[in-house]
């Protein structure tokens, strides 16, 4: 079987990067020396591993286009880039036709989402690539549908800490007080607890200072209107290799959609887990 070819989006950015060296260690995979990049980056390529990868700027882009098809065929992108980008690169996707893994939070979800259903291509779009965690979120989800109220009355507290330079909210974050609305729970997106100050995350949070540049942690307390009863859930990720082990079985799922004609298909990675 020859080996998947994917182009990750987002170098010289640390997810990319990691993910770009796991494809180049796993045989299924092969890495297509290219990646597209912001406005901001001046470097014209940067090394992972013994490959050099070139970097699109967002005014080069299109002129590489025929390169990447004539030297790769049909090929698989990750993308990792950065909240501001998400709409303009899979616009691009959609219009070249490259299926896409959307890695990247932030942007307008929906209309990211209808701009997929209405192209020649399909997309895996998810929050949260780690496994495990999606699977706590589809338990959250059945208690949402089972047991609506389930939480009436109670109060909701929620604390993300993230790396300095993530920009935007967590979007798992987003999508678990969705759950907890469904249970009675009132919460928004701005009473969400950001982290990003690594002296707070190193001498409040107790987090490693090896990881205070790549983690995710998460508290989601709940609280009984007399304060006799508290609940708590916490996830926390040291790391971004639980990402890149979801982002890869995504790719492999979405390879699979590919080859059977799947167009216009949004899948998210429940479906990815579904079909593992």
């Amino acid at each position: 079987m020859n080996p998947i070819k994917i182009m990750v989006n987002g170098m010289p950015g640390n997810m990319a990067i990691n993910v770009a060296k796991h494809v180049l260690a796993d045989s299924r995979f092969s890495l297509v020396p290219f990646s597209l990049t912001g406005p901001e980056i001046l470097q014209p390529s940067c090394q992972v591993e013994s490959c050099s990868v070139s970097l699109l700027r967002p005014e080069n882009r299109n002129a590489a286009v025929d390169q990447i098809r004539r030297d790769n065929g049909q090929l698989i992108i990750i993308d990792y880039t950065h909240p501001s980008a998400v709409n303009a690169n899979a616009e691009f996707y959609c219009s070249h036709g490259f299926y896409f893994v959307m890695g990247t939070t932030g942007g307008d979800r929906k209309l990211l989402e209808q701009r997929v259903r209405v192209a020649n291509i399909s997309a895996v779009i998810a929050p949260n690539m780690a496994k495990q965690i999606v699977g706590f979120q589809a338990m959250m989800a059945y208690a949402a549908d089972q047991f609506p109220d389930l939480f009436k009355g109670y109060t909701l507290t929620v604390r993300e800490s993230h790396q300095k330079g993530k920009a935007d909210t967590s979007g798992t974050a987003k999508a678990m007080i969705g759950y907890f609305n469904r249970m009675g729970v009132p919460f928004t997106e701005s009473d969400i607890l950001m982290v990003r100050d690594p002296e707070i995350q190193k001498n409040e949070l107790n987090i490693p200072e090896a990881y205070l540049s790549g983690h995710g942690w998460h508290t989601y307390t709940l609280t009984s209107a007399d304060q006799t009863v508290q609940l708590q859930f916490i996830h926390n990720v040291n790391g971004r290799d639980i990402y890149v082990e979801g982002t890869l079985d995504a790719v492999v799922f979405l390879a699979k959609k590919a080859a059977d004609g799947s167009h216009g298909e949004v899948f998210n990675m429940m479906d990815v887990l579904s079909n593992s």
